[in-house]
C-alpha cells in the first residue's frame, strides 16, 4: 500500500464516506442475514459499520499487519479476523448468508485473480445468499493516486458478464461516482 492509501483509507474521513455513501446504498434492500464473510477489510473501514448489522462476521485480510490490528480492534465483539486470500478462502461451501467486498477489488492485480475471488465469494454463499460491493471507478486521476501500488480497476461494463459467469443472478449494478453491486446465488429448487 503506497502512502496515498495509508492517508487516505486509515483516517475517518475514508470511513465516514463508506459507512455513509456507499453501505446504506449497496445494501438497501438486501437482508445480510446472521453470518457474514467480508473480504478484503483492510484497515476496517466497513467492518464496523458491518458488524452491527449482522450476529456474526468474519474478515478475510491477506495482509498480516493489517489483520493484526483489525484482531486486536475487534477482540471480544460479534467479528472474526483470520489471515487468509480471498481467492482461497479454504471455508466451506454454503456456510454464509452474505459476502462483502468493499473497494479492494482495484487492488488484485488480475483479472483471473478478481474473478476467482468473486467465485470463492459464490461458493461459500448459502442458495439464496448476497454478494455485496463496491469499488471505486477507473480513471486518471485515481492512477496516479495509485502510483507505485496494484492498481487494476474493475470495468463496470463487463462486471455484469462476469458475475453472470460464475453463476449469479439478480445482478444489480449502480455506476454513480463509484461502483456499487448486489448479485444472489440462485436458491436450491424445492425437490419434485
Amino acid at each position: 500500500m503506497n502512502e496515498n492509501h495509508v492517508q487516505l483509507c486509515t483516517g475517518p474521513q475514508w470511513a465516514e464516506y463508506v459507512q455513509t455513501a456507499v453501505l446504506p446504498i449497496v445494501t438497501r434492500d438486501v437482508d445480510l442475514g446472521s453470518a457474514m464473510l467480508e473480504i478484503g477489510p483492510g484497515p476496517g473501514a466497513a467492518t464496523d459499520w458491518l458488524r452491527h448489522r449482522v450476529g456474526h462476521l468474519t474478515a478475510i485480510e491477506i495482509d498480516e499487519p493489517a489483520a493484526a490490528a483489525l484482531a486486536e480492534r475487534y477482540r471480544g465483539t460479534n467479528v472474526e479476523i483470520r489471515t487468509a486470500s480471498g481467492a482461497d478462502l479454504g471455508w466451506p461451501d454454503g456456510s454464509v448468508d452474505s459476502v462483502g467486498t468493499f473497494t479492494m477489488l482495484h487492488h488484485v492485480p488480475t483479472l483471473a485473480l478478481q474473478n476467482k475471488i468473486l467465485a470463492e465469494a459464490f461458493r461459500v454463499l448459502r442458495p439464496g445468499g448476497v454478494l455485496v460491493g463496491s469499488d471505486s471507478l477507473p480513471g486518471d486521476e485515481l492512477h496516479h493516486f495509485h502510483s507505485g501500488d496494484t492498481y487494476n480497476p474493475v470495468d463496470p461494463a463487463s462486471l455484469l458478464s462476469r458475475l453472470q459467469t460464475i453463476g449469479f443472478g439478480r445482478i444489480a449494478i449502480i455506476v454513480d461516482g463509484s461502483l456499487m453491486f448486489t448479485a444472489r446465488k440462485p436458491a436450491q429448487e424445492a425437490a419434485a
